[in-house]
């Protein structure tokens, strides 16, 4: 089961990824632009989701569009889900308590490639 321990290790093996926070909990970034951040369960995500709320730590990763998240959600869940308050948001949650560590590494450097500049994502893409 992957910790939060292992989403930094992924996070700051990419290229010009650093640390930070985002509204408060720990973020990573590529060029000032948040890719993966913790992101607890509020009451009413856990309201929202009832029984299917992962009682883990969750993480938040940018996704590139709506088609790509209903994708992973349907393809990848429980581990990989959505909730009300990301409506219109290109991200997913992903539950660490029930993710693959490969899937969780793919989700964060897709996240990553998501978010970097392009020249640096084709550079990284190069290697």
């Amino acid at each position: 089961m992957p910790s939060l321990m292992d989403v930094e290790r992924i996070a700051l093996g990419l290229p010009e990824a650093e640390a930070g926070t985002w509204f408060g909990q720990q973020a990573w970034k590529v060029r000032g632009k948040t890719f993966v951040w913790e992101r607890p369960l509020r009451q009413r995500d856990e309201d929202e989701l009832g029984d299917a709320a992962p009682a883990g730590v969750t993480v938040g990763v940018r996704v590139p569009d709506e088609l790509i998240k209903q994708v992973l959600c349907e393809n990848e869940g429980p581990a990989v889900f959505t909730i009300n308050h990301f409506k219109g948001f290109d991200a997913v949650l992903i539950a660490l308590d029930q993710v693959e560590g490969d899937l969780l590494e793919d989700l964060i450097t897709d996240a990553w490639r998501t978010m970097a500049p392009a020249d640096l994502a084709e550079d990284f893409d190069e290697d």
